[in-house]
């Protein structure tokens, strides 16, 4: 019992001042003789006032009423908002300093929210947080440290409030991007449509045969019953197809950009390309890669295909083997047997690195149309856009622009191939992506 109330128990930074005031008095009662009654006198009256203040700070055994909100899961790279609910129990004005115990991912130390409550007030205190990672992120105590008016003890209030929250891939976005999927209006004119999308199995009516309907749809039992009319199927266009986002989880997507992972942004991106493909009819399906097949999500439209998404990219984590494409590429051949958009998410620093992988890449593309997207190094670009002060600087900037051009010559080489690419800064990943998807799907190139 007197461990905990000497944990509770503080004086405040008042208190010190005062007391060194009274220590000067004393100091200066060697000299100044009538100093030394004042001195004592003043002291009496600190101690009587430390008594007061003590008195009416801890007679209440539950001065406040303390209660931490937030939502079940928290969006990864957007500021989520928490907020901590406080009633003030006592009958006058308090000072309040709030230590929100924050998930050790955040390394916020100095994380302190001030406050005065009046009598009985309740107030909501909100903040924001910003994760950088996926995860689960385990949130502590609350401590408040309570003055009353005398300021000079502190009383420390502390409240059992540890919680676990899940850090999902970015989903705030999310009807920013539904918007968009809904309002498309990308006009055809001038777009070229490659290829005629073929006819679903799906039987849509029997009706009377005119000049141009295909001859392989006659229906001859319903022309018979018709006494010679030719009748025939009827199919409705197909509308659906596979939209595959796959994700390299190799080394090569561990680079830090603003304080998130190349990974991370490509599952961001993957979150809201299949929300989209949903919106669009179309079936939306999940493969992530590394050194081998870690998950394959099968491409559906059904109504849950969005929390199945949500459940295989939330432990996503990129690792250091180097990624085997060969396993990709047969994955393609024996697993996606429907033609289907394959949206690869990955990454090559160098044109060598690209031309390893380009056989594998080159025969998934026979199959498939596949549209690779890989990340511009923005620090590359920063250099190369910096003044030339000295040999140094010279040395560098020539080094940087090799590899801003290897990135031009990489988008170079696999548009040869007449493979789709796209790349972008992480920060633009998500709306290049997007907007790539709604162009293909416009121009039925599928």
């Amino acid at each position: 019992m007197f461990k905990k109330f000497y944990l509770s128990l503080f004086f405040s930074r008042e208190f010190y001042t005062l007391l060194v005031v009274d220590i000067i008095l004393f100091v200066l009662s060697y000299g100044i003789e009538f100093l030394f009654g004042i001195a004592q006198l003043f002291l009496l009256l600190l101690v009587m006032a430390v008594v007061a203040d003590y008195a009416i700070l801890f007679y209440r055994r539950h001065p406040l009423s303390v209660l931490r909100m937030m939502s079940e899961a928290f969006s990864n790279g957007d500021e989520n908002k928490i907020s901590i609910s406080i009633v003030n129990h006592y009958p006058f004005q308090v000072r309040l300093r709030i230590i929100d115990e924050l998930p050790v991912q955040f390394q916020m130390r100095g994380f302190v929210l001030p406050a005065v409550l009046r009598a009985g007030e309740e107030i909501e205190i909100p903040y924001l947080l910003k994760p950088l990672s996926r995860g689960e992120y385990v949130f502590y105590d609350i401590n408040v440290y309570i003055k009353s008016p005398l300021r000079l003890v502190i009383r420390r209030n502390t409240t059992k409030a540890e919680r676990m929250v899940k850090v999902l891939p970015s989903f705030f976005s999310l009807r920013q991007y539904e918007l968009m999927a809904h309002s498309n209006n990308l006009s055809e004119s001038g777009n070229r449509r490659i290829r005629k999308l073929g006819q679903s199995l799906e039987f849509e009516q029997i009706k009377e045969y005119v000049t141009g309907d295909d001859l392989r749809g006659i229906n001859w039992k319903a022309t018979a019953r018709k006494g010679g009319q030719l009748m025939v199927n009827n199919y409705t266009d197909e509308k659906s197809q596979q939209v595959y986002c796959v994700i390299d989880t190799g080394r090569v997507m561990k680079m830090p950009f603003e304080g998130m992972t190349l990974l991370d942004y490509a599952i961001n991106a993957t979150l809201i390309l299949s929300r989209v493909a949903l919106i669009k009819r179309d079936k939306a399906g999940i493969v992530t890669f590394g050194e081998k097949i870690y998950n394959v999500l099968p491409a559906d439209h059904k109504a849950l295909q969005m929390a199945s998404i949500l459940e295989v990219l939330y432990n996503q984590q990129s690792s250091f083997p180097e990624t085997d494409f060969e396993k990709l590429f047969v994955l393609t051949r024996t697993r996606i047997t429907q033609r289907s958009l394959i949206v690869l998410f990955t990454n090559f620093e160098s044109l060598s690195a690209l031309q390893r992988q380009l056989p594998y890449i080159r025969s998934i593309a026979r199959s498939h149309l596949l549209l690779i997207v890989f990340f511009e190094n923005t620090e590359l670009r920063q250099l190369t856009d910096q003044k030339v002060r000295d040999v140094e600087s010279l040395y560098i900037k020539t080094i940087a622009e090799k590899f801003v051009y290897e990135k031009r010559m990489m988008v170079k080489e696999l548009q040869k191939h007449g493979i789709a690419t796209i790349l972008t800064a992480p920060q633009n990943l998500t709306v290049n992506t997007v907007n790539k998807y709604l162009e293909i799907k416009a121009r039925l190139a599928i």
